[in-house]
């Protein structure tokens, strides 16, 4: 028992460079065993490592992968180059970007239990995982008053919708994006967390007092839910009323053709960023939920598991794309064909076999 209590002293003063996975199993274990207000570093086996490592891996490789064939095939083909394919590929941006930034770093922080990166590096990634969430959602903003104008008003929709505007519309949801996470991260003190008596060293919390919780939920999360889920009603209500319309001129015999093919068109476009918005909706919800009660009745499993859920999603967009686009199945074949390659495959009408 000495001689335990001896080698943990030993750990905390400095005496032993060795990491704190490297020390007995029966001894508890540290984040930083030369710092004495370090973080306990929870255990666990090796066969337990791999898996979780494998695993990650393999979602990160799937994230950046699959959102990189969205973004190559939108900006690669002029024909793409619409509005709400736009808006598309700035979620495509910032799937990616989670795929490739948050999640490789949230895995390391959830493998180890440990942050070993510092406090200033857990405000930048604190601050980055937020402007990213906070764009998705933006764009998901976006997408809805795309289709909402579209389907509702489609005699305005050349006027009111163009690519300058959409484009400003874009870079004006990421810079605020940006903005807002950063007075978050400042106001809350990440920038210097490990030196507060509540933080040990080793810890990246997400931390936030309650009237900045219940604030943010209310400017990023209530507030889009709101005018998402309203526009959306109103796009369901509108396409409804059209399906009866397209099917009494087929009944009558009336040939609207290119009329009723752009109802059609409209309507199955604004169903597909629908199951979008609705994927993200149920991803976002309950973690809002258990963010906004705090401590009281948040569990550390419940709470990693939701936060998982969030950071999976954006992998499952470029799914929908493939079930529902066939533009982007046909942009695939494509890429893996290096037909890409070829002189000119930008100006290919990439939708030619599927009217």
């Amino acid at each position: 028992m000495k001689g335990q209590k001896g080698e943990q002293n030993k750990l905390l003063t400095g005496g032993d460079s060795l990491m704190a996975y490297e020390t007995d199993d029966q001894e508890t274990q540290y984040c930083f065993p030369a710092i004495n207000s370090s973080c306990i570093k929870g255990k666990r086996s090796r066969h337990e490592y791999n898996i979780m490592y494998v695993f990650f891996s393999l979602l990160s490789a799937w994230t950046v992968f699959l959102n990189l064939l969205v973004i190559i095939s939108i900006s690669h083909f002029k024909k793409l180059h619409t509005p709400t394919n736009l808006i598309i590929l700035s979620l495509a941006v910032a799937d990616l970007l989670m795929g490739l930034i948050v999640i490789p770093i949230e895995a390391i922080k959830f493998t180890e239990t440990c942050w070993y990166f510092g406090d200033i590096l857990c405000g930048v990634f604190i601050n980055t995982l937020g402007s990213l969430l906070s764009a998705s959602l933006s764009n998901l903003v976006l997408i809805a008053v795309d289709r909402y104008v579209a389907v509702c008003h489609p005699l305005l929709y050349p006027q009111k919708i163009t690519t300058t505007r959409t484009l400003i519309s874009i870079c004006l949801c990421w810079f605020c994006s940006s903005a807002y996470n950063t007075a978050i991260v400042i106001n809350n003190g990440y920038f210097y967390t490990f030196h507060t008596t509540d933080v040990c060293y080793g810890e990246c919390p997400y931390m936030m007092s309650f009237v900045w919780r219940a604030s943010d939920m209310i400017l990023s999360f209530v507030s889009p839910c709101i005018v998402i889920i309203t526009l959306y009603l109103r796009i369901f209500c509108v396409a409804q009323r059209q399906v009866k319309n397209i099917n009494l001129l087929l009944n009558t015999g009336k040939g609207i053709m290119q009329e009723t093919l752009k109802m059609k068109s409209d309507s199955k476009a604004a169903f597909t960023l629908g199951i979008i918005v609705t994927f993200h909706l149920l991803c976002w919800i309950p973690f809002n939920i258990l963010s906004l009660s705090g401590s009281t009745v948040n569990t550390a499993i419940m709470s990693k598991f939701l936060t998982w859920t969030l950071y999976v999603n954006s992998g499952l967009n470029p799914i929908v794309y493939a079930l529902f686009y066939p533009w982007f199945k046909k942009a695939v074949k494509y890429f893996f064909t290096l037909k890409i390659c070829k002189p000119a495959s930008s100006y290919v009408d990439i939708f030619n076999d599927y009217h």
